[in-house]
């Protein structure tokens, strides 16, 4: 270990994350208080569709206010695998379950000062079920393209990280067929 935790405190707990305070020793001596966000984890997915589409999501999000393109995505509930939180965040989210789950990797959104890792998962073999919205989710469901949603990355259309991380892994997958490019 790089850094010797010395104490800390919970100056925060939300409904999703707790903010803490610690006092660490580094490894060459200095010490100072780090802010730490304190996250279950989160998975998400990048549904692929038989049409060679992928669902994304239109969501407002009151921290930018204004709506973004996302994957579905959501946080873990306690002792929740990261693939039981992405079968039930693309049935609430989206409406579909899958038949096949393909790991694509994991990923730390805000290394700097949290703790978070985000499981990314593919989906194929999409099936109806019913949406199951949070009060707080005001959102549309859309099938994109994926040369489409690949290019609203380069276009700064999809500015999210989740997102563009899992639409490029997944473009990247060798089991996947994706896109033209």
């Amino acid at each position: 270990m790089r850094a010797r935790r010395n104490h800390g405190r919970r100056v925060h707990r939300g409904r999703v994350f707790e903010l803490h305070v610690d006092n660490v020793t580094l490894e060459n001596g200095i010490t100072l208080d780090l802010e730490v966000i304190r996250h279950p984890g989160a998975a998400a997915i990048v549904p692929l569709t038989a049409r060679g589409g992928v669902l994304l999501i239109r969501q407002y999000r009151y921290a930018l206010d204004e709506d973004i393109w996302e994957i579905p995505a959501g946080t873990r509930l306690p002792g929740e695998s990261p693939l039981a939180c992405a079968r039930r965040e693309l049935e609430e989210e989206a409406g579909v379950t899958a038949g096949i789950w393909t790991a694509l990797g994991e990923l730390n959104p805000l290394p700097g000062y949290s703790d978070e890792v985000i499981h990314l998962f593919a989906a194929r073999r999409l099936e109806p079920a019913r949406q199951k919205l949070d009060a707080d989710e005001l959102l549309e469901v859309r099938e994109v393209g994926v040369d489409a949603a690949l290019e609203m990355i380069d276009a700064g259309t999809i500015r999210d990280a989740k997102t563009i991380s899992g639409l490029l892994l997944a473009n990247k997958a060798p089991d996947l067929v994706l896109g033209g490019g």
